[in-house]
């Protein structure tokens, strides 16, 4: 379940803090990300397969990701292309952040994270549903559903939606 846990934080202490499993940071505020059912788990690992298999993408599964000064986001898998960033925290936009829904998260919310991660420069954002097995593609013209095949802004990162949910 998602929840805002109210406390004021520096940003420091969130960077130097380890929370398990990792939380979001937003504006001094930590917040839950929902993780840990099966589904969940099964499908991150997949598609974080089927894309280190692609010649020069580098997946990287729940790391931390800085969106803007005061924002933090743990995507459930964000994309690098030709060469893995050397920094532990991530602080350029990635190629591709892929979020997984959980029974419990609410669309708005999701969206409120694929904002953050637009607006710092990330051109593209699945977000797979493992329980109803849809994709949906979002980038600067808006949300879509996706059949067939999904990709990010080029056929360099393309994933068929049946190998996705397969």
């Amino acid at each position: 379940m998602s929840t805002v846990i109210q406390t004021q934080l520096p940003v420091k202490e969130y960077l130097s803090t380890g929370h398990h499993p990792d939380v979001d940071y937003v504006d001094g505020r930590l917040e839950e990300r929902n993780v840990g059912e099966k589904e969940h788990g099964k499908l991150q690992l997949r598609i974080a397969i089927l894309l280190k298999a692609m010649p020069n993408v580098f997946p990287f599964i729940e790391t931390r990701l800085k969106v803007s000064e005061t924002r933090y986001r743990v995507p459930d898998v964000c994309v690098y292309l030709d060469r893995e960033p050397d920094e532990q925290v991530f602080t350029a936009a990635p190629f591709l952040c892929v979020e997984i829904l959980s029974p419990e998260d609410r669309m708005n919310r999701t969206l409120s994270v694929v904002q953050d991660y637009l607006a710092m420069g990330v051109p593209q954002v699945w977000i797979l549903d493992p329980w109803e097995k849809k994709a949906y593609l979002v980038d600067s013209a808006g949300l879509r559903p996706v059949t067939g095949q999904i990709g990010a802004t080029s056929s360099r990162v393309t994933l068929p939606i049946g190998e996705i949910f397969g």
